[in-house]
């Protein structure tokens, strides 16, 4: 499972990195930035999606197929 932040849509209100902060963490400006794309456990999983159910932009999304380069 992966996991990517819109960064167009993000707007910086953190939920993503408080909620799941081994997934995700803050930039300089306070925009969410993944720290761990390839998400191999559960606990991980699960905190991904907390933080996707939780974005008010919507700007996260999961997915099977790794985020392209």
């Amino acid at each position: 499972m992966f996991v990517r932040i819109d960064t167009n849509q993000c707007e910086g209100h953190g939920r993503c990195y408080l909620l799941a902060p081994t997934v995700f963490s803050a930039d300089d400006e306070g925009h969410g930035v993944v720290v761990v794309s390839g998400l191999k456990t559960p606990a991980q999983v699960a905190a991904a999606d907390l933080a996707v159910r939780n974005c008010p932009e919507s700007a996260i999304t999961l997915s099977q197929v790794p985020p392209a380069t």
